[in-house]
This record gives structure tokens, C-alpha cells and sequence, in this order.
């Protein structure tokens, strides 16, 4: 029988718990670290426990709770030798095949967490961290906001005549955090292959990850011939193909793509739009030249219809179109649904959370379900006794505030 694999991740906010949450979906054993409760009022542990709706719970507000379900929780004191010299024991006792975080890299020493240091615990240790900047970088912070600024996600997103906009979504946090994934994975297989499996150290750099995926933009750089033709903010248009933008109907939006000059002639033809059979606008050359005048000449025809009856239509022809959909709306599309990640809160009450990338064997097994995401140093008396500690050095441990 395989041994499940272990994690052990100092984490917070969102780019690592996304990440570690895609393990959990594999099945493997996830245990969150997080600092123990102090002398003072202060809350303490993840700074996402207590952001989002309040569910009751005063460590599992909202926004915590998808990233960290089906995970266990203890809390160690880094900062004291002691609590260093029981992370080394805990990877040892538990068989830890991968170890995480995103801590500040000017850290990683002061708090015993480099690879160098939890190597010794154990020789083939996957060990990954995710920073703004990587290591040679060690004092950068990263906030998703501030590196969508940073790193031309703004420039590129709004109406081309207003301020820069944040997308909706912390898409710099999520693609570190698969990053991540994607590499912890890479690395124990090479492990599999290897006649003598080594451990592995691993930098993820966000605002690297947020570069490579401008692969529609930096490269222009190379082939314009000034720094006005590099693409800047087009609204909801594409810059490539006329018309494709967001248009309002009697009683919501829709999302109309022309691809080709055969779906523009389609949509052309239809009752309300004749106004588009021009000679000049039948390439999409000719479009771009006049494309002010076409977005506004769609707008009006798409007044005669209500959301349903012009996405009916318009895919009954083979086009490009969508209607703008509330996340509420998400949660209930058919092919959604199904496959929504569920939990059972404190209190017994079920909810349904997001579905997961891809449906694994794991998840689909655990018909979706996973345990809630679990309060403060949960887990710490169970881990702590697996990992070799009785009940009175665990409770000196928990006395003396290194758990």
C-alpha cells in the first residue's frame, strides 16, 4: 500500500493555502502551522481566519474557509529555539515529504524553516516557498493588489479613457499558489525516478509567475515601433477581432464575440441589426476602422431583446455568445453544480464552497465533501502525541507559549 504523503506548510493569506488545498483534493495530509495565541487580546494565526462574513465562529469567517478545508491546524512558536527543534522532530516522527511556506525569505533562517536547515530532518524533504520577489528579494512583501500594479495587470485592464483597475479576482495569488502545486508535484516525481531520490529546493516567485503569463504582451515590445502601440486598457473589446464587447439587453448583459467574417455576416442577417450590411464592414479590417460606430449600432439592436432569447438565437447560428452571469448564477449552472466542494461547519450546518480544478479520484470518492477548515491549533494534542510528546510536555509546551 502507498503511504500518503504528508505536508507540512507554514501558511497564510492565500497564495499557499490555495495551494495546499489542491493536496487535500489529492487525498494527501495537509497540517497547517500557524503562530500560537499570546499574552494579549490580539488575534493571532492566519490574518484570514477573521476576514469575510461572520459565520459565528470568530477563527472561520468566510474567506478562510474554501482555501483550507479537509486540512489539519497545529500552532508552533518558531520565533523560540524550542519550537525550531520540534518542527525538526515533527518532520522526522511524521515522515514529512514536503514542507512549504510564504515567509518573508529574510526569515527562513531567522525562523529555522530554510532547507538547508529542515534537510536534516529529512534528506529527500520537497521544500517550497512562495515570496513577492523570490530570494534575492528577501524583504519584499507581496499583496496580490500591489503586484497586479506592479507588474502590468492594471495597466492593462479598465476602459482605456479612466483609471487602471485591479481585475476581480487575486489571479497573482492563484497562479503562485498552482505554481507551486505544480512544481511540488515535478519534484516528487523526479524522486520516483531517481535510483537515489534527493531532496529539493524551490523558489516561486509571484511577480514572475504574474510576468509569464503576459505572453500577449511583453512580447509586443520586441515588434512595435514605440511605446504608444504597446497595449494598453480596451475595456471588455478584444484587440485583435471587431466586434467583440459587452452589450446590455432589455434586462441584463451579453458577452458577443465575432471571430470571423462568417459570424459577422450571420450576425448581420439578423432582424434588428440589418443596419450592419455594409460592404466596407464585411472584413475584419474594415470593422476595426469604424468599430466606435459598430459597438454602438449593436447596442441599439440588442435593446429588442431580452438576455435568454439573443443567447438562444445567437448559438443557434454558431456564435460567440455568453450571458454575464452574477457569481450566484455560477453556483447554479448545471455543469457546476455537481461538482460544488462541500463542508459541514461547527455547527452542523452543510455548505457548498467551489468546485475543484479537476474532479480526482480523491475528491470524487469523498462524493465532494471535506472536512471543515479547522480552528486554531485543532490538531495540536493529537499531532503533537503522534509526533512523540506525552500529555504533561504538551502541556508545558502549550504554558510556556510554544503551541
Amino acid at each position: 500500500m502507498k503511504k500518503q504523503k504528508t505536508i507540512l506548510s507554514l501558511e497564510q493569506a492565500l497564495a499557499l493555502p490555495y495551494a495546499t488545498q489542491r493536496f487535500a483534493q489529492l487525498g494527501w495530509r495537509v497540517i497547517r502551522i500557524e503562530s500560537p495565541p499570546d499574552n494579549t487580546n490580539a488575534k493571532t494565526g492566519d490574518p484570514n481566519r477573521y476576514i469575510g462574513e461572520d459565520t459565528t465562529f470568530d477563527d472561520l469567517h468566510s474567506y478562510f474557509i474554501a482555501p483550507n478545508i479537509g486540512k489539519e491546524a497545529i500552532t508552533l512558536n518558531l520565533k523560540k529555539k524550542e519550537g525550531q527543534e520540534m518542527l525538526l522532530s515533527l518532520i522526522r516522527e511524521l515522515d514529512v515529504d514536503v514542507f512549504l511556506c510564504n515567509t518573508l525569505p529574510m526569515r527562513y533562517q531567522q525562523l529555522g524553516i530554510d532547507f538547508n536547515t529542515l534537510r536534516e530532518a529529512n534528506p529527500k524533504l520537497v521544500w517550497c516557498g512562495i515570496s513577492a520577489l523570490g530570494p534575492d528579494y528577501p524583504d519584499y512583501a507581496g499583496y496580490d493588489p500591489a503586484m497586479q500594479a506592479m507588474l502590468g495587470y492594471m495597466f492593462l485592464n479598465g476602459e482605456a479613457n479612466r483609471d487602471p483597475m485591479l481585475l476581480g479576482l487575486p489571479v497573482i495569488d492563484l497562479k503562485a499558489g498552482d505554481e507551486a502545486f505544480t512544481q511540488v508535484l515535478l519534484a516528487l516525481l523526479e524522486q520516483t525516478y531517481s535510483a537515489e531520490p534527493q531532496g529539493k529546493e524551490i523558489h516561486i516567485s509571484m511577480a514572475q509567475c504574474a510576468a509569464s503569463w503576459l505572453v500577449t504582451s511583453l512580447p509586443q515590445i520586441e515588434f512595435v515601433q514605440n511605446e504608444n502601440e504597446i497595449h494598453t486598457r480596451c475595456g471588455n473589446e478584444n484587440r485583435s477581432f471587431v466586434p467583440c464587447n459587452c452589450y446590455p439587453t432589455k434586462n441584463g448583459h451579453v458577452y458577443l464575440a465575432i471571430g470571423n467574417n462568417s459570424q459577422w455576416e450571420k450576425l448581420a442577417r439578423l432582424q434588428g441589426f440589418e443596419s450592419l450590411e455594409k460592404p466596407e464592414w464585411t472584413t475584419n479590417q474594415g470593422r476595426v476602422r469604424d468599430k466606435e460606430v459598430i459597438y454602438a449600432e449593436i447596442r441599439t439592436g440588442m435593446k429588442n431583446f431580452t438576455t435568454s432569447e439573443f443567447v438562444d438565437i445567437g448559438r443557434k447560428l454558431g456564435l460567440a455568445v455568453s450571458p454575464v452571469h452574477s457569481t450566484a448564477d455560477v453556483s447554479k449552472l448545471e455543469f457546476i453544480q455537481p461538482y460544488m466542494l462541500k463542508t459541514n461547519m461547527p455547527n452542523g450546518k452543510s455548505v457548498q464552497l467551489v468546485p475543484p480544478a479537476v474532479n480526482s479520484d480523491y475528491v470524487k470518492a469523498n462524493d465532494f465533501s471535506f472536512t471543515c477548515a479547522p480552528h486554531l491549533g485543532e490538531h495540536n494534542e493529537r499531532i503533537y502525541s503522534e509526533a512523540g510528546f506525552n500529555a504533561e510536555q504538551i502541556a508545558d509546551l502549550k504554558n510556556n507559549k510554544i503551541i
